[in-house]
């Protein structure tokens, strides 16, 4: 029973920092564009591949 003076604090300490986490993510910043950083990589440059020469030659 003793445990539980420890627990219940602990778990408010967690659960204030887990807050204080995401609400300081969201001020900065992190939860702005969620929607770009997926579709970048379908807008990417030409690949590597049409760029480089066809064949080596030896």
């Amino acid at each position: 029973m003793s445990v539980i003076y420890i627990m219940v604090p602990l778990a408010f300490v967690l659960a204030g920092g887990a807050v204080w986490a995401f609400i300081r993510a969201a001020s900065g910043g992190q939860y702005d564009d969620l929607d770009t950083p997926a579709v970048r990589m379908l807008l990417d440059e030409e690949p590597a591949s049409r760029t480089a020469p066809q064949q080596i030659r030896r």
